[in-house]
């Protein structure tokens, strides 16, 4: 695997260490990588997520065309929104279906950039810890998790990528999920709205972006999530979060929120797709789209230019959101 072409700034090696403790983190700031944007002040990034399935269920396919559009963008980096192994993350750093679902399948040249991650509940059913094991970017060096939860900061966004399968309740009552360096729950959940909070007062971005992987708001099979938005949702509104990209809905869809300028973007359809269900939301939904595929964001100081694609690349729904530079919104 070829080298990725940005090194991580800033990410001391205590953070690693950290991540392997059983007992719950206390509150801190949260760990950031710096990215810093192109020398002509813009910023080009892919979002995928609910993908790593050893290339079935059109995971190649939609690979492909990230790779098509990725090269025409030039993009720095790619988010996932979680879900990145099927069907229980990986056992370790050499699990094969790591390469088999990652390396193997998203080998395209403007690719070969920095993936930042997030887990999804998929990813706690095995080992959450080895997506986060430093000795993961070994095998490959792409995939950048340094924490549960850590900043990506690119000067003109701040890409602020949350943990939130802790925050739902009923996963506590399975046995599968991985709950070391979480438990106990509260406290858990507690420290990191807080550090969030503090890291988005902190951020002086044109544009602050909020990744997790539950929805809060969505008209697709999973519907709004009852945890995050008691929670989670007070916090983004609170600080004037532009965007919140999650996956875990198998779609790819645009809701407005009715009280806030906050957009809901879901881009879940990595793989497998076509769920057919569908749920009400409060919020103004602009775009649904129940299959596979994939989205993209073109930023600068006073604008964001955002698309969602499909199998075959084809830009489904495409749409701009601008800023005063001087005053924000």
């Amino acid at each position: 695997m070829a080298p990725v072409g940005l090194l991580l700034v800033g990410v001391v090696t205590a953070v690693a260490g950290l991540l392997l403790e059983a007992a719950a983190p206390a509150s801190a700031t949260l760990p950031r990588v710096e990215h810093p944007p192109k020398a002509g002040g813009t910023l080009a990034v892919l979002a995928v997520g609910d993908w790593g399935r050893r290339g079935q269920f059109n995971q190649t396919l939609v690979a492909q065309q990230m790779g098509v559009v990725g090269q025409k963008m030039d993009i720095d980096f790619v988010i996932s929104t979680g879900d990145n192994i099927y069907d229980d993350g990986i056992a370790n750093t050499s699990d094969p279906l790591f390469k088999e679902s990652f390396s193997n399948i998203y080998t395209a040249k403007s690719l070969q950039k920095p993936w930042y991650l997030v887990l999804g509940n998929h990813d706690y059913t095995g080992n959450p810890l080895a997506q986060l094991d430093p000795a993961i970017r070994n095998v490959d060096s792409r995939y950048t998790a340094i924490a549960k939860s850590f900043i990506v900061n690119s000067g003109i966004a701040d890409f602020f990528l949350i943990d939130t399968t802790p925050f739902i309740l009923h996963y506590w009552n399975k046995t599968k999920f991985d709950w070391r360096g979480v438990s106990p729950r509260d406290t858990y959940i507690t420290n990191q709205l807080k550090d969030l909070g503090y890291a988005l007062t902190e951020s002086k971005a044109a544009w602050k972006i909020v990744v997790g992987h539950h929805p809060i708001s969505s008209g697709c099979g999973h519907g709004n999530n009852t945890e995050l938005e008691e929670l989670l949702l007070p916090v983004l509104k609170a600080h004037g979060v532009d965007m919140y990209v999650n996956g875990h809905d198998h779609c790819l869809q645009r809701i407005s929120s009715r009280d806030s300028h906050l957009e809901f973007l879901t881009s879940g359809g990595g793989s497998k797709a076509w769920a057919g269900k569908f749920k009400a939301t409060p919020d103004k939904v602009e775009f649904l789209y129940d299959g596979q595929g994939f989205m993209s964001m073109r930023l600068s100081k006073t604008e964001a230019h955002l698309a969602f694609f499909d199998v075959t690349g084809k830009a489904l729904h495409c749409w701009g959101l601008t800023k005063n530079a001087a005053a924000g919104r």
